[in-house]
Parts: structure tokens; sequence; C-alpha cells
């Protein structure tokens, strides 16, 4: 077909658009689209029924069980959504199916405008083997590798011979680190491909594998492009994505602070060359992987990326309203000459996960959700709010930080006080350990590659701080205050009065754990200034309340802002030596806290057995795999405490297993 038949055939004006997906993408689309004026209707699984996408929208339609599978990868209740509502399109947001060249297709057949690339572009590109034939062909540089259709295991390990060790495993449908492993030797290939493709194939639904040398100590660096119906493609200049995790992107910033200004128009130029090799039509990310010296092509991605909003911040343009406008069949608003480049942006991606569990993800209610003010450059794009349940069906995302300055520094300052004003609680999150990251020195001096974060890893997620005169004082004050909140005992607040007691003098002893440490504070109250005693100290003691847990504390006249939360026996604290988790132990309050048996293997969370690594009656070193769980698409290994004999298996693959079920018994050995 034709461009000009393409474009009009393909590309009209429309009223009523539905979002394909879910989180904080399907949110952001909704936000640009109803700026223009347009109708949104949402989707949602079971899962979500009550998330914040379908409140935000105009209209949700339930497309089946939480199972991505059974809702967000179903193309058929997707159009049935559509057609139920009068949607005259589909944006397909990022991920889920939105590099799928058969959606694509189904709803161009269905009449509905796909905003994206045709199902002929995404086939061209989409696939990362055929992408790179199709560079090659065009005189893109690429890495060294094998793009081959044939995935017969021993096609895929003289590819590997051929290449050289390192190389890199990954996914030909892939993204987000999905489907991909580092092989560094003949003897890890055969299990790191099964791996990989198992996960690819639950990922994507697609398990083909492409091979390329793996260059260490790379830079990754990705350009932006847009491309019209009328013939216009444009680049609205570079990211660096190099502060990945488990090839997973953590941290992103616009522009490259690794290019000069010949290599960042040398490597735009190379993206246009890329994308208009396919006469490229939508919003699309070219992907480079630099050794320093040379730039090689990677792949392209046919769709949005995670980190779109750190390029809209450099260059005013919101690239969904283009999206949409593509999809009008408009001319792109600016030219090339036009787009302008101002300052430097930097994102840095939330995770329900905990980075001192190997970021293990983290599920349940969040039952605290307290982000900063959306001011002076700083940017959150959430998909989630207080009282959502995070669901171990899905991406572990929860939100983006994305801070905007006139200077690189200035712009990771900003985005730091924005992580540490990010309070989320009832789940674990990755948020301290993005604060440690973006203030790490190497990363201020850009002294980085792809491996930095595996590296760093000790320093980046040190054991958190022992609480101290200020944090034991806060404690007390919170416990107080929650306290007289509840009760409503008294009329006037005790946070404003010299004394708590009208007469006489009391005392009330506290008791904290951190950890294994265990702390005693004594609040000395009634007439006279309140004071705190921790062993031989006696500190002057007076607070003032907030709203949502906020207050001044001032210890003997130096006052300290402190946020706190109480849930049950556990507090959060975050004060200016940080944030800190402390038990209070309530003598009237129970303390008891089941244990499990440390010779049973149980689920950490909520997933999916996809592999039995070990047989009963194996002995087993400590360490050693014994199974595997998909947890929120991800795999998670098990593996034994100590060294023994697996005594019992009590699971098999695809089986469904809910939190704390016990999957296997260890007998220590003797």
């Amino acid at each position: 077909m034709a461009k000009a038949e393409i474009s009009k055939a393909l590309y009209r004006r429309f009223r009523t658009l539905l979002i394909a997906n879910r989180g904080e993408i399907a949110c952001r689309v909704i936000r640009t689209a109803r700026a223009m004026g347009l109708r949104t209707v949402a989707v949602y699984s079971e899962a979500d029924a009550n998330a914040l996408h379908v409140a935000e929208a105009d209209e949700a339609v339930l497309i089946g069980p939480a199972r991505a599978r059974d809702s967000y990868l179903n193309i058929e209740r997707i159009l049935e959504a559509a057609k139920k509502t009068g949607a005259e399109a589909i944006h397909p947001g990022y991920g889920f199916l939105s590099e799928s060249a058969e959606f694509a297709q189904a709803c161009a057949d269905a009449g509905l405008i796909f905003v994206g690339p045709t199902a002929e572009m995404i086939t061209a590109m989409g696939s990362k083997s055929g992408s790179k034939a199709l560079m090659e062909k065009a005189g893109v540089p690429l890495v060294p590798g094998f793009h081959g259709e044939a995935q017969d295991e021993a096609t895929l390990a003289k590819a590997a011979d051929k290449i050289g060790f390192p190389v890199l495993v990954k996914a030909s449908a892939g993204g987000g680190g999905r489907g991909m492993r580092v092989v560094r030797s003949a003897a890890e290939l055969a299990p790191a491909i099964v791996s990989a493709k198992r996960e690819a194939k639950a990922a994507f639904g697609d398990d083909r594998m492409l091979i390329e040398k793996y260059v260490d100590n790379p830079r990754h660096i990705e350009v932006q492009i847009v491309g019209d119906s009328h013939g216009n493609l444009v680049s609205l200049f570079e990211r660096e994505c190099t502060l990945q995790r488990r090839h997973q992107k953590v941290i992103e910033e616009a522009p490259s602070p690794t290019l000069n200004g010949a290599q960042r128009e040398a490597v735009c130029a190379a993206a246009r060359k890329a994308a208009g090799a396919v006469n490229y039509v939508g919003a699309g990310t070219i992907e480079f992987v630099s050794d320093g010296k040379d730039v090689f092509f990677i792949e392209m991605n046919t769709r949005l990326q995670v980190e779109h909003p750190v390029t809209e911040l450099i260059t005013g343009v919101d690239l969904v309203e283009w999206q949409l406008r593509v999809a009008f069949g408009e001319k792109l608003p600016l030219t090339q000459g036009e787009i302008k480049l101002n300052g430097h942006a930097i994102e840095a991606r939330v995770y329900a996960e905990n980075p001192h569990k190997n970021f293990m993800p983290s599920v349940g209610k969040i039952r605290t959700w307290r982000t900063p003010a959306e001011t002076n450059g700083l940017r959150i794009d959430a998909g989630y709010r207080e009282g959502d349940a995070v669901s171990p069906n899905y991406d572990a995302m929860l939100a983006k930080v994305i801070a905007w300055a006139p200077t690189r520094d200035a712009a990771i300052n900003r985005l730091n006080r924005g992580l540490e004003e990010t309070d989320i609680r009832g789940i674990v999150t990755n948020t301290p350990f993005l604060s440690a990251l973006v203030t790490h020195p190497d990363v201020r001096a850009n002294t980085i590659d792809t491996g930095f974060i595996e590296r760093e890893l000790k320093v980046l997620t040190p054991d958190s701080a022992t609480p101290g005169d200020l944090e034991l004082c806060a404690a007390v004050a919170a416990i107080v205050a929650s306290e007289r909140q509840a009760t409503r005992a008294a009329e006037k607040s005790p946070w404003q009065t010299a004394g708590w007691m009208p007469v006489g003098r009391r005392q009330r002893v506290f008791k904290f754990k951190h950890g294994s440490d265990e702390q005693h504070v004594t609040l000395n109250y009634g007439s006279g200034p309140a004071t705190i005693s921790i062993g031989a100290r006696e500190l002057g003691f007076e607070a003032a309340a907030a709203d949502d847990g906020h207050f001044d504390l001032t210890l003997d006249g130096a006052r300290s802002h402190i946020v706190s939360v109480i849930e049950g026996h556990e507090l959060y604290l975050r004060t200016r030596h940080g944030r800190f988790d402390m038990h209070w132990v309530d003598p009237f309050g129970g303390d008891d806290e089941e244990q499990v048996g440390e010779d049973k293997i149980v689920a950490p969370l909520p997933g999916t057995v996809v592999a039995l690594l070990a047989e009963e009656g194996a002995i087993l070193e400590k360490g050693a795999a014994i199974l595997t769980l998909e947890v929120m698409k991800m795999e998670q290994t098990l593996r034994a405490p100590f060294a023994g004999v697996l005594k019992r298996i009590k699971c098999k693959v695809g089986d469904i297993v809910g939190e704390g079920v016990e999957l296997a018994e260890v007998e220590p050995s003797a």
C-alpha cells in the first residue's frame, strides 16, 4: 500500500478514544486526551476494578480476569469494548499489545484507528531480528549478532560461539529487560535460553530469541522520533538510559550527558535514517548502545516509551498530543529546525519492590500515598493512589518522578528532593534506593555504564540507620498525637500547651525496636514543660501537629519538620536524617508475630510455578535452586536456605499459589 493510501485509510479525526492499557500510562493518555476534548474509555481487569485509570476515564469496560492474557492481552475483548462504547480509536500505551502487529491489524480490520504505526511498520521494526536486517541494508551500524529465524538449540549455540562470549540472549519481541540474559560462557547458554524463552512467552506471547555480542561497560542512548502520514519525520533529541538493573531502565535523562553536539547530531541523524527506512508514522524510539567510541543500533520500539516525559520537558512537546494529532491525519506541529533543546530533565521509576531483598516485588494495599506538589519543574506521573491494591499480575511500576532544571546538577537536586518527599506505605518501594542512586558521586560525574547498579548495590542499599534522639522523640510525639486524635479526650491540643497534665508530674515509658536493637524512652509531662529522657540525657520537648502526620518537633530549642505514619505498632518516620521504620512494643496492644519454620520454602508473593529445578531426595547445597515462580511478569528463583535434602515438593508447574503457601520442604544436613 502506498503511503498516501495508508494515510487516507488509517488516519482520520475521531471523538472517542479507548486506552488499551492500565496504570500510569493509561492515566497519562487520559489526561492529554481529555485536555484535547476527547471522550475517554478505559478497560480493566477484575483486579483493576477500583484502579485509578478506571476512575479517571469517562467510561470503563471490564474485559476479563486478572491475568493479562485473559484481559489486557485479549484482542477480541478489547475490540468488543470499543464497539460497546462507540470508541473510534485505540491508544495502546506501552507494554501489553503496544507493539503487536496483530492488534494493529485487528483494529484496522474493525474500522478503528490504531494510535501508532501500521501493522506493516511494527512487523518491520518491532521485531528485533527483522529490524536489524533492515538497518543492515540501510547502512545503519549494528552490534555483531545473530538475527535469523532458526531457533533450534544447535543453531543458537553455533551463533553464540561464532560471535564470541560474552553474548546477550534477548527476546525478539521483548522489552523492559524481560526475556534477556547475559551469557558469559558456553556452559551457561542452554539454561539461559530456556529461561529467557519461558519469560518472553509469558510476557509477550513470543519466545523467539536473538543473540548479540555483549558490549562490556556500555552506555545506552536512544532517540525519540515522530513521523506523520504526510512524509514528515523528526527527531526530538536523545535520552540516556544507562542506569539499569537486570536490563530494565531505572533512571533516564535528556539530553545525554555523554554526547557532545556533533555526536548528538550524528546519532539523531542515524535515528531518522532508521525510521525513514520504513516511512515510519507515529511515535517511536531508536535505541543504540555505545562502547565509548562507536554507537551501534540495537532495536526500535514502535511505541511511546516509559521515559518519554524527559523528552517532553526539554522540548516543550506533549508527545501524546502529537500521537493523537498524527492519528487525526494532521501534519506534525513543528519542523526539525523548530524543535529546540531547553535545559535538562531526569526521571526515576518508582516500583513496588524491596531493594534489600533482591528487589522482590511487593504487593498489597497502599495505605499511605503522599507525593510532592508538581511545581518548580517537578512532575509526577502516577497510576496509583492511597487505598489502591498493587496486584502480582502486572508490572510493579507505581509512578515516575521527573524533574526539569536549566542544568543537569540542578535537575538531579530537584529530582532527589521529589523522591525524598515521596512517602508510600503499605507496600515496600524502591524510593530510598533511587535517592541514593541519583546522589551517588559517580552518577553526578556521569562515570557510569549499564553495570553500575549491580557493582554498587551494597552502597546503594545500605542497612537502615539506627534511630537517634530526633527519631525517638518523634516516635513518641507521633504516638501521643495519634492517641489524642483517636480519643478526642481533651478540648485543647496537648501540642500547644506548656504541660500535658493540669497538676503534678507524670512519666510514660515507651519501648521501640529497630531490627535487633531495643531502646527505651521516657516522656515526662504534667505541670511545666514536657521533656524526654533517653538514657542519661534529658531533652526539652515540644511539638506542633499539622495534617496527615506532619508536625514540627522542637528539641532543646532546635525545630525539625517530621513526617510520620503509624500502622498499628509499626512507625514510619521521615526526618532530616532519612527514613526510619520502627516497631513500638506496646505492653497493652499484643505483639505476637507469626513465624514460619526455616525448613519450609514458601511463596514470598502470589505467583505461578513455572519450573521445578530439583527433585525430591536431591542433596542440596545452601543456595541451590529449587523452583521458579513468575511474579509480576518477572521470574523469581527460590533457593535452599541451608545445605540439606529436598524432602518434599508440594507444587507442580502451572500451579497458581498465594503468598505464604508452602511449596517445598528441606531437611537440614545432619
